[in-house]
């Protein structure tokens, strides 16, 4: 319905203009802002978080300029804008008069579900900050009414899981003739330089044969044939990707499932130049040619040199 009403929009917008999509998110603290624009954010939406009301008009005539490259946007406008929330509203009408392709997504839930996710976080409602959180879901559900009355869609989040709203989402005001791919990187690495810091997955391969100890193998790297040969020379290896293989197989489409954009597989041996390297490639070129992947490879210590014994 809401896709429906946006096309609607896209006839009478302003000749000349390249911005076809620009989302207002609002709603109530707690209901689930953040999580709905990241759905955006990740189909490509030029996204700003926390703008105050007054700024969205000014910002929807930067996108409709001429020069402007911005074809999709979503702004969250919402409580911490603090006195400016009152104008959005306003605003809102004021973007239809001016012809700005626009949509308005109201987040809201049950006052019990919003007690408990603050109860949860531990923090305090920007609109009763020394006081109760339930006098300041109270005093926004009344400063919110008018943007509520305005929206093309209201999404009750009550009971529905941080995924399971972004799934919502992406349903109900994404376009679902694209859907995004996702992104799988396979990156190696070496212990001895620490773990990997955004590593969703990670693998330790130290139980494989280690090249390290032979003195001609080791200046070579994991894309040297001869290090595959070496570190599968004895079965371990093609048992490892019999397991690993089918793991992959079937948390890839898990991780789509809940919404993920990236992944991160890293595989990690002794010093990030043999074993890891090699097994690496092997699994992303296994990856590589799925049409629901976009597959990257990263090797974070294969140029560090070996220390000589």
């Amino acid at each position: 319905m809401a896709n429906a009403v946006r096309d609607q929009r896209l006839d009478g917008r302003r000749p000349g203009s390249n911005l076809e999509d620009l989302v207002v998110i609002s709603g109530l603290s707690g209901a689930g802002k953040s999580s709905a624009m990241n759905v955006f954010e990740d189909a490509g939406y030029f996204c700003v978080d926390n703008l105050p009301a007054s700024m969205i008009r000014s910002l929807s005539e930067l996108f409709m300029h001429e020069g402007s490259k911005v074809e999709r946007a979503a702004v969250v406008c919402d409580s911490r804008g603090g006195e400016y929330l009152a104008e959005l509203a306003g605003v809102i009408d004021q973007l239809a008069e001016a012809g700005v392709v626009h949509r308005v997504v109201f987040l809201t839930a049950d006052e019990q579900a919003l007690v408990t996710r603050y109860k949860e976080t531990r923090r305090r409602h920007p609109l009763s900050p020394h006081g109760s959180v339930v006098d300041g879901i109270r005093a926004e559900l009344e400063l919110l009414e008018p943007v509520r009355q305005r929206a093309d869609i209201v999404i009750d989040t009550s009971g529905l899981s941080a995924a399971a709203l972004r799934r919502k989402v992406a349903d109900e005001l994404l376009e679902p003739s694209t859907p995004g791919k996702l992104a799988v990187t396979f990156t190696s690495f070496g212990h001895k330089h620490g773990p990997p810091r955004d590593a969703d997955l990670a693998f330790d391969v130290r139980f494989l044969p280690n090249p390290h100890y032979d003195a001609d193998l080791r200046p070579l790297t994991g894309f040297d044939q001869r290090i595959v040969d070496y570190v599968g020379r004895d079965g371990r290896l093609e048992e490892f990707y019999g397991y690993v293989k089918p793991l992959l197989e079937f948390l890839l489409p898990q991780y789509v499932t809940e919404g993920k954009a990236h992944l991160m597989v890293a595989i990690g041996c002794t010093g990030g130049r043999h074993r890891s390297v090699a097994i690496t490639e092997h699994l992303a070129a296994h990856f590589r040619d799925r049409p629901e992947y976009f597959v990257e490879v990263a090797h974070r210590d294969v140029d560090r040199l070996p220390i000589k014994r």
